[in-house]
This record gives C-alpha cells, sequence and structure tokens, in this order.
C-alpha cells in the first residue's frame, strides 16, 4: 500500500463515520455539523484522488451552500434543538431501518463491485483538465444542475414560509 492508499483509506473511513453519525443522532443541528464534516472530508477524499476542481466544488455547492441552507433552515423555522420524547422513535423502528438500510447497501454492493471490480484507475496517468469537467457539466450533466438548483430554491422559499406561519407568541396561526 502506498501512503496515497493509507491516507485515501483514513478519509474514506472519516467520511463514513460521520455520514453514519449524520443520520443516527437525535439532535438536529448535531446532525448538520455531522454532516458538514462528512461532506468536508469527502472533499479531502476528491483531494487524495488528484481532482482538486471536484473537491473545491464539493466544499464550495456542498459545504457552503446546502449545509448553510440547512442551517438556515433550522433557525428559520425555529425547529427543536434538543431531543424530544415526542419526536423520537421506538427501537424497533431504528433497528428495521438498520437493517434496511444495510440491505439496501449490500444490495447494491452485489449489483455495483462486479461491474466496477474490472476496471482499474491510473492515478499516475494525465489528470481530467478542467476544460474536460467543464464541457462534462454544461453538456450532459447541465439538466440535472439545473433541477438541483430549482430543489434548493424551492427548499430555501419553503422554509421562509414555514417560518412565517409561527406567530411572535410561540403558538401557530391556524
Amino acid at each position: 500500500m502506498t501512503t496515497r492508499d493509507i491516507v485515501f483509506a483514513a478519509v474514506g473511513l472519516v467520511t463514513a463515520v460521520c455520514g453514519a453519525l449524520a443520520v443516527t443522532t437525535r439532535h438536529v443541528v448535531h446532525a448538520a455539523l455531522w454532516l458538514l464534516v462528512c461532506l468536508g472530508s469527502l472533499a479531502g477524499c476528491y483531494l487524495v484522488l488528484g481532482q482538486e476542481l471536484v473537491g473545491l466544488v464539493q466544499l464550495l455547492v456542498y459545504v457552503g451552500a446546502i449545509v448553510v441552507l440547512v442551517l438556515f433552515a433550522l433557525m428559520l423555522t425555529r425547529a427543536p434543538i434538543g431531543p424530544h420524547a415526542h419526536i423520537g422513535t421506538r427501537l424497533w423502528q431504528r433497528v428495521a431501518g438498520g437493517v434496511l438500510g444495510a440491505a439496501t447497501t449490500a444490495l447494491v454492493a452485489a449489483l455495483a463491485l462486479p461491474v466496477l471490480g474490472a476496471g482499474t484507475v491510473d492515478l499516475d496517468g494525465p489528470p481530467t483538465t478542467t476544460p474536460q469537467v467543464g464541457a462534462a457539466i454544461f453538456g450532459t450533466w447541465v439538466w440535472p444542475f439545473e433541477l438541483l438548483s430549482v430543489l434548493l430554491l424551492v427548499a430555501l422559499v419553503g422554509a421562509f414560509a414555514v417560518s412565517r406561519l409561527v406567530v411572535p407568541d410561540g403558538g401557530r396561526r391556524q
């Protein structure tokens, strides 16, 4: 194993652990902060693989925009910060969700690994250039990016609309 492999494995482990913590924590703000660390370490994975442009876009778009959007939505909607008994789920529901998630992961891995296992990646070869990435984004993948921007705009407008429903005395308008 090379140093690059060890660093990639370490950063990938941090990404996986933070992703698991983001979806298992009971605190909404903690989940957003774990998501921040997860997406930031995913950008580190891209940097280790030599794709600086994709890593920087990951930092700007996901860490800089989506996590900030989540935190603003939490602030605007005045979501409960700590754990609440009426929001929590029962143990059997969490176990069933974990089992279904593990089964889905195993199914995707069983289908994808044989297909991806035959290919190799040459990390020492010529890197993909920024113009090639730009041509792919604004050529082949332009519509998914546009739909994602519309989704983020709708989420921001929805958070603002929900925040306007709260009256100053803490009650909700009917």
